[in-house]
């Protein structure tokens, strides 16, 4: 299959990207023949000297969370590193994914770019709050080397509305002047978390929430998941193909968010409020525990390692090495405290998708409900309130989201949402 296949219900990005990766590999096939360009000058496609190339130096993919900016990205770094022989006869009058288009999925270059393998291609991710001005200098570093494989240099930022302006300012050389055979994509919510200085020199490429119907047939197709779960996972988180695959795999996931969509009934008193606000505070811990006892532990112990203390000696570490351990503890705890927010986040999305079906039901829309095995808990909210009430609950999830990213302590924060929520 092509590497395009992941990219779900984005037809009009992924024209443009394919197109792109006919004109990146048509500059290669040029150089190879002897084609390039002088000393000193950027390579250029040929239809650049046209104006008619769709290839640059740096993209940025926007979208709304699970449209799959990331696999957009991953995709299109695979496609440049395609190295398929069927590219020689590819045919423009068929569509971009068949025939013999860069991105064919089953070479070798394909398959170790999207795998994470490939020695030109650098997937940078955190499970941090934030990407500093020390990680993005190596990523810099890295920016300007040659390809080994002699095609392109890749850098997929996936998580660039990370950047601190300091890292931002660090990355704004490189991407205003990179390496002839650079190329930055950069993944981002929206435009307004980039600097405008970065993002005024990348191309900007807009992703969809993709439908519903769509989430669902790549979960059949790619995961072997039932039709009928597929489909009520798709429907469930609208869209987002990252959360729908959790909630149709992992059964934690799916108790996780039943008891999210019986909050709304348990806040009748002050009482129901502040004991549903630590509940779902103690949920989140339990996932940041979770990930710690899977990675930290490892993490520790290798560090100890490589320091000259092995595992299980219980040995001391040798002298100046306490600083390298106090760093990766640091470390742990941001990146703790980043699973217990976006856990947070995950219930606080599924309860505006419970109140979005409330409001649906009360203004006779007729639309779908996302929840609608709670079908009977929504009904029961929705004659008992008013379309005004709901949207003020609605708002007093947004703005605990809101709270959260400012940093509030989260148990004040999600305790001042189930208050409102049951004042409405």
């Amino acid at each position: 299959m092509a590497v395009w296949d992941d990219v779900v219900g984005q037809d009009r990005v992924t024209a443009q990207l394919a197109a792109a990766a006919r004109d990146a590999d048509a500059l290669i096939t040029a150089e190879r023949a002897g084609q390039g360009p002088r000393p000193g000058e950027r390579p250029q496609p040929p239809a650049a000297r046209s104006g008619a190339s769709q290839m640059t130096h740096a993209w940025l993919f926007t979208g709304p969370p699970g449209s799959g900016r990331s696999t957009a990205a991953r995709a299109f770094a695979a496609a440049l590193q395609c190295v398929s022989p069927d590219r020689a006869v590819f045919d423009s009058s068929r569509p971009a994914q068949e025939g013999g288009a860069p991105g064919c999925g089953f070479c070798d270059g394909c398959h170790t770019a999207l795998v994470g393998t490939h020695a030109d291609v650098e997937i940078v991710r955190t499970d941090l709050l934030s990407i500093g001005v020390k990680e993005t200098r190596d990523l810099v570093r890295r920016s300007s080397l040659s390809p080994a494989g002699g095609r392109w240099q890749v850098i997929v930022l996936e998580d660039a509305d990370r950047l601190t302006e300091g890292a931002g300012n660090v990355l704004l050389k490189a991407v205003e002047e990179p390496a002839p055979r650079t190329v930055w994509l950069l993944c981002a919510p929206s435009v307004e978390d980039v600097l405008p200085t970065i993002r005024s020199r990348c191309r900007h490429l807009s992703l969809r929430t993709p439908p519903v119907s769509a989430v669902a047939d790549v979960l059949v197709r790619r995961d072997g998941i039932e039709p009928q779960a597929a489909d009520r996972a798709a429907r469930a988180t609208q869209g987002h193909i990252g959360r729908a695959r959790r909630l149709a795999t992992d059964e934690r996931a799916r108790a996780r968010r039943t008891a999210v969509l019986k909050l709304p009934l348990r806040v009748d008193d002050i009482g129901g409020c502040l004991k549903a606000a630590q509940e779902l505070i103690d949920a989140a811990g339990e996932d940041a525990k979770q990930v710690a006892e899977d990675v930290d532990t490892k993490e520790t112990e290798e560090l100890r390692a490589a320091l000259g203390a092995a595992a299980g000696t219980g040995g001391r570490l040798p002298r100046g090495t306490a600083g390298a351990m106090k760093e990766l503890q640091d470390k742990q705890k941001r990146r703790s405290t980043r699973t217990q927010r976006d856990s947070l986040d995950l219930a606080l999305v599924d309860l505006t998708g419970f109140y979005r079906d409330v409001l649906t039901l009360q203004m006779g829309a007729s639309v779908p409900l996302a929840n609608d095995e709670v079908r009977d808990s929504i009904h029961r909210i929705a004659t008992a309130s008013t379309p005004e009430r709901t949207l003020r609950r609605i708002e007093a999830v947004i703005a605990c989201r809101e709270a959260l990213d400012r940093n509030v302590a989260p148990l004040l924060a999600v305790e001042a949402m189930t208050a409102a929520l049951r004042a409405g």
